[in-house]
């Protein structure tokens, strides 16, 4: 079984900042794409960000500037800086990991953890 814990929501007021982590644990051979996915009330489930094993970024044009996703290998964990945030940025954040368990890929998620912006 593979768990995916995050953490570092909160409350923040426009402008601030918050650093989101996710990290994956069980029986892992290898995590290909790593993503940050968010929900606002009402709306579908949008990517936010990804990145690939190598280190290729790729960010919705919503926070290009103002979000930098990363990853640690060593310890199947990814992060997300979110700077200059705004109220349109309330959601509730996701992770995903494309996971490799011995011979068979699979997408797991987090519980979600979520970001509120106050104006």
């Amino acid at each position: 079984q593979v768990q995916l814990v995050e953490s570092g929501g909160g409350l923040v007021q426009a402008g601030g900042s918050l650093r989101l982590s996710c990290a994956a644990s069980g029986s892992i051979s290898s995590i290909r794409r790593m993503g940050w996915y968010r929900q606002a009330p009402g709306n579908q489930r949008e990517l936010v960000a990804q990145i690939g094993f190598g280190g290729s970024t790729d960010y919705a044009d919503a926070v290009k500037g103002r979000f930098t996703i990363s990853r640690d290998n060593a310890k199947n964990t990814v992060y997300l800086q979110m700077n200059s945030l705004k109220p349109e940025d309330t959601a509730v954040y996701y992770c995903n990991m494309n996971v490799r368990r011995v011979v068979s890929w699979s997408d797991y998620w987090g519980q979600g953890t979520q970001v509120t912006v106050s104006s």
